[in-house]
């Protein structure tokens, strides 16, 4: 069974959606939960065996070998033992219907690769919009028969390893694969590294039809993994998406049942869709507020108003951190500005002294929101949160050391109309930026500089100081590379992995990104 478009539309901040659309997202989420992540199914049979893919299929080859962050970071990470220590935690929202692999296959010729990126995939039930997904998880080899928890190790691993503290984990059903998939991810989390913690957050528009007492008793049943998220004070945390979907009251009776009958004492870190409008009545029975939040670089001005209503009514704040949004099968997308939506968002979470960061999302590709290592950008926008989340955690700015430039496009101008004829296209988001067409080289100089982009014969330059430095032209086709000088010597240098075309197959409107830490040059080379 195909998994359906996620349900997470706030078209505006503060704008509530009309009750037609917030019905049908509701059926929506609740079919989420049954969806291909129901385990990588082709037309209800297990796919047992590598097929090849048919003609004009999207391959899926195993990435090279990159650099590992010691050498590829533009600093030196912190250990993971100081990070953890600090009392500002960051977490990456984890989304189950996309693991590593679905079905162990090679990755060239998996679920993914035949069904999820390709327009033809599913018997051409996402044709309309060019296929359901535009990226995937970094490819990896097929494994042995414990292949799902060593891929959901791995993922912790890499978590871990950039910073983060844990995942908030979305609970899209109370039974089934995705259900599975969770307590996995627990498994995981304390085999990999005792510290990291899973914090649960029930979907409460997937869990819309749910009753109090059965979600408290699978979060009960949760919470007797020692890798289960927790307050200072011991309590279990439990942030529910969208938790004005259910009356204050309702929730009161999820904390008591938990109590009563199942022994686990709790308190509500709310994710709101509509904070301000909702603050003062969870107040009582929440330790924390957070909310989704926006994804475009011009709509981050809230987060300050946000924090002191918090404070004022002695709560700790979640701040959302995001890279960008677009999403094929509900035909939105909001202007990201290449990394200007990173940047902006985590300088949110610094400025206004936020106590927590919910980096939204570690891997929900239909949203085109992952920060996860991907097939088309790499560990770009991962490392260079393990940069901020650095900042963040021990209130200094770490020491740039290494030169080092990030590469950020489209592959496609936000315009092109796509070659194959889509019948839904993607439509900007009514409070984000205007759309553009450029070119980011985002650098990080341990010492003045000139900076270079080069595409399709033209060059930009610009003498830079030490720190980081954006560097914005305009889009062009073909590709694009990024350059560091200094002294007369390319000191790094990283050039884009997919070319821009001026009349692409499909409608790709998300940001592809490389580095030159990892896969490109740097001054060793």
């Amino acid at each position: 069974m195909p998994l359906p478009p996620h349900r997470r539309i706030p078209p505006v901040r503060r704008l509530r959606l009309p009750l037609a659309v917030l019905l049908g997202l509701a059926l929506l989420g609740l079919v989420a939960g049954t969806g291909l992540a129901l385990g990588g199914r082709d037309g209800g049979q297990q796919a047992a065996a590598a097929r090849p893919l048919p003609q004009g299929a999207a391959a899926s080859p195993l990435p090279k070998a990159v650099r590992p962050a010691a050498e590829a970071l533009p600093f030196d990470l912190p250990a993971v033992e100081t990070l953890h220590a600090s009392g500002k935690k960051v977490y990456a929202h984890y989304f189950t219907p996309y693991p590593l692999s679905l079905d162990n296959q090679a990755p060239g010729a998996d679920y993914y690769a035949r069904n999820y990126l390709r327009p033809e995939g599913e018997s051409g039930k996402h044709a309309a919009y060019g296929g359901l997904l535009r990226d995937r998880p970094r490819p990896v080899a097929p494994g042995g028969s414990d292949w799902q928890q060593a891929n959901m190790e791995q993922e912790v691993r890499t978590a871990r390893d950039a910073g983060l503290d844990g995942f908030t984990v979305d609970l899209l059903s109370l039974s089934g694969p995705n259900w599975d998939r969770v307590k996995l991810l627990m498994a995981a989390a304390h085999a990999v590294d005792p510290g990291f913690r899973v914090v649960l957050m029930p979907d409460m528009v997937a869990l819309a039809g749910t009753g109090p007492g059965t979600l408290a008793a699978r979060l009960a049943e949760l919470a007797a993994s020692p890798a289960a998220g927790r307050f200072a004070d011991g309590r279990l945390v439990v942030s529910p998406f969208k938790a004005e979907a259910k009356e204050p009251g309702w929730w009161r009776q999820v904390l008591d049942t938990l109590r009563t009958r199942h022994g686990t004492d709790a308190a509500l870190l709310p994710v709101f869709l509509d904070f301000p409008a909702n603050a003062a009545r969870f107040a009582p029975l929440s330790e924390g507020f957070s909310e989704w939040g926006n994804r475009s670089y011009t709509a981050q001005g809230g987060a300050a108003a946000d924090v002191a209503r918090a404070k004022d009514l002695g709560k700790l704040w979640m701040q959302p951190v995001s890279v960008q949004d677009a999403r094929p099968n509900q035909g939105i997308y909001d202007e990201a500005g290449n990394t200007a939506t990173l940047r902006a968002s985590w300088q949110a979470a610094i400025d206004t002294d936020a106590d927590w960061v919910q980096l939204t999302t570690w891997n929900d590709y239909s949203e085109g929101t992952q920060f996860a290592p991907s097939l088309h950008n790499g560990y770009t926008y991962l490392d260079l949160s393990s940069y901020y989340l650095t900042r963040f955690k021990t209130g200094d700015w770490p020491k740039i050391v290494r030169d080092t430039v990030y590469v950020t496009s489209r592959t496609q101008f936000a315009a092109a109309s796509p070659a194959q004829g889509a019948a839904k296209t993607m439509r900007l988001r009514g409070n984000s930026a205007p759309a553009r067409d450029t070119v980011e080289a985002l650098a990080f100089l341990s010492a003045p500089a000139a900076v270079r982009v080069l595409q399709d014969g033209a060059t930009k330059e610009e003498r830079l100081n030490t720190g980081v430095h954006p560097l914005v032209v305009p889009l062009r086709t073909g590709t694009a590379t990024g350059e560091i000088w200094r002294d007369g010597t390319r000191t790094a240098s990283v050039r884009t992995e997919y070319p821009v075309e001026a009349k692409p197959k499909v409608q790709d409107l998300q940001y592809y990104g490389v580095s030159s830490g990892r896969t490109g040059t740097t001054a060793g080379d």
